[in-house]
């Protein structure tokens, strides 16, 4: 366990730092899952551009990496072209 009072201040931040990043990661996991069960074309192109959004957030934080960021928006429109 931390010693110095900085050390302990910064294991406070962590954890908070860490209860935050995964609320937004698990929202756009939600919104990714909701658009890629979506069966309507209409529907589907109205969600992404929300769903882009969240991700790019994400991965401005550095909560994600930018690559996997630019892959989940590629597989998502790649989705949303195919649906009918």
């Amino acid at each position: 366990m931390a010693n110095h009072q900085s050390a302990k201040k910064r294991v406070r931040q962590i954890e908070k730092r860490k209860l935050h990043n995964k609320y937004y990661a698990k929202t756009a996991r939600n919104a990714i899952k909701k658009l890629r069960t979506t069966t309507e074309k209409s529907e589907a192109e109205s969600m992404y551009p929300q769903v882009t959004s969240m991700i790019d957030k994400l991965a401005k934080k550095n909560i994600i990496h930018k690559n996997n960021a630019s892959n989940l928006k590629s597989s998502l429109a790649n989705h949303i072209s195919k649906l009918a």
